[in-house]
């Protein structure tokens, strides 16, 4: 954390109102550099590790820049997963609540007729992954006429992931004079490449050197033979019990047969992993931000999209094969100026990746011994005892932001000619209401939601079930989570 207050940046008092109510009290490493530079536009490409705030570092230059008034996008933030994806238009939506930003989420899996009737309305900013944000192009969904404001996120994951070449053709659709801000966590040859190539005099900001990674976070090896692996990674999280911990896994058949075998012992355990149906990975990653259960057993999916302070241990059940997996990885605990554990297990055929994975990050990682018998049984009891304890829930930071709105349901939308400036125009003259108290408005072809602020929902609510909306008396009542 810095001296540096948010205030400062030049910021308008609804962005500031909303990172008060979220929590944030002074910027990190990254969000004081590129904020006041991203308020210029000029183009920029970071490099920052996970977990370093960037999200809010472009998320919040973006809510200052974009014009309420203008429903066609004005922002487009590419990301390489789903989950990441609607981490970031959450993060957007929050960040801009009382300005009333809409972010818009487009990835794969869910169904496009209903992504396109969500682009047709008005949109601040879409969020979404580069495969289905094509799709929306080639198919006259998506209108980037008006995009001022291109984010390429995790641009190394987008490379590794082979989507480089659909982000240049994205490019292509968008208009030239532009903001371009790239962020990565390490900055490949062919990513250098996009920066040179999209981006005008980019200003090039680091933050934090890789050998830097261990300062939060303690890093530890363990040597084992394959058929091994299970029962020590028993033993290690019996000693070390984690109170909330990522299992990473290489393939999803892993993940499947490590949660079995967890569930089996008395774990509260869960999965993700990309054979899952996307509303399913939602849930479970909700369900572990939220702190229903300790241990999440994942494939590489779940390492980008998982904003959760907290997490205090990582460990790689399956030795990432790419050096570049380990840092994404480990950069899930240590967050938030908190220390954490990243433990790897590694078979002794594995030896070639551990030296690449040290030889990239800048130091080597300390080889333990494995848990002594003795030290499990003294640890067993106490484990055995937290397993039967629900773990502390933890509070959305987002939720906290919404415990003073209330979303309002109207029966009426687009078939009845009904606007959002016809909402804002009658809800801002009943009495003790002005237009400030009102929200994100949505609205659909035969019902409407309107998000009010400040505690005034009951307010609204009881003046508008005897008041018109262009003439007409809408049913209303609060809507359904």
């Amino acid at each position: 954390m810095t001296n540096t207050n948010f205030k400062d940046f030049g910021i308008s008092y609804d962005i500031l109102r909303a990172l008060k109510g979220l929590g944030f009290t002074s910027p990190t490493e990254v969000q004081e550099k590129v904020i006041p530079i991203a308020l210029t536009k000029r183009d920029i490409s970071v490099k920052s590790q996970t977990g370093s705030g960037k999200t809010a570092a472009f998320g919040i230059p973006i809510c200052e820049l974009v014009d309420w008034d203008e429903n066609k996008p004005q922002a487009l933030v590419l990301t390489p997963t789903r989950e990441l994806a609607m981490q970031v238009s959450q993060d957007i939506m929050s960040f801009g609540r009382f300005k009333r930003i809409k972010a818009t989420a487009i990835y794969g899996k869910q169904p496009f007729a209903f992504q396109s009737s969500e682009l047709k309305q008005k949109s601040h900013v879409v969020v979404g992954t580069p495969g289905r944000v094509m799709d929306h192009i080639e198919r006259n969904t998506l209108d980037l006429s008006k995009v001022e404001i291109l984010v390429i996120d995790e641009a190394d994951e987008m490379l590794s992931m082979g989507f480089i070449e659909l982000v240049e053709s994205i490019i292509s659709h968008l208009p030239k004079k532009r903001l371009t801000m790239l962020f990565s966590a390490t900055l490949p040859k062919d990513v250098e490449k996009l920066c040179h190539k999209y981006m005008d005099n980019p200003l090039d900001i680091e933050i934090e050197k890789t050998e830097s990674i261990n300062q939060q976070i303690e890093h530890s090896v363990y040597v084992v033979k394959e058929a091994e692996k299970y029962a020590l990674l028993k033993d290690i999280t019996i000693v070390e019990s984690p109170d909330s911990c990522i299992i990473f896994c290489r393939t999803k058949d892993n993940v499947d047969k490590i949660v079995d075998l967890l569930h089996d012992d008395g774990y509260t355990v869960d999965k993700i992993h990309g054979g899952m149906e996307q509303d399913e990975r939602f849930n479970v990653m909700n369900d572990f931000k939220r702190g229903d259960f300790r241990y999440l057993v994942a494939t590489d999916v779940a390492a980008r999209g998982i904003d959760i302070d907290r997490i205090s241990h990582v460990i790689n059940y399956d030795m990432p094969l790419e050096k570049e997996s380990y840092v994404h990885r480990t950069g899930r605990t240590g967050r938030a100026g908190e220390l954490g554990k990243a433990i790897t297990l590694v078979t002794p055929y594995e030896d070639k990746f551990l030296a690449a994975v040290e030889k990239y990050i800048g130091f080597n990682i300390d080889q333990k011994d494995a848990p002594s018998k003795q030290d499990v049984v003294i640890a067993k009891a106490a484990f055995k005892e937290k397993m039967t304890q629900q773990p502390e829930l933890k509070v959305d930071k987002n939720e906290q932001l919404n415990e003073n709105i209330t979303k309002l349901y109207f029966n009426g939308g687009k078939k009845k000619k009904i606007r959002a400036v016809d909402f804002v125009g009658t809800i801002a003259k009943l009495s003790g209401v002005t237009a400030q108290d009102i929200g994100i408005i949505k609205i659909q072809d035969n019902v409407s939601y309107v998000e009010i602020l400040n505690g005034k929902g009951a307010i609204v609510l009881k003046q508008m079930r005897d008041t018109t909306i262009k003439g007409k008396l809408l049913k209303v009542h609060i809507a359904n989570k």
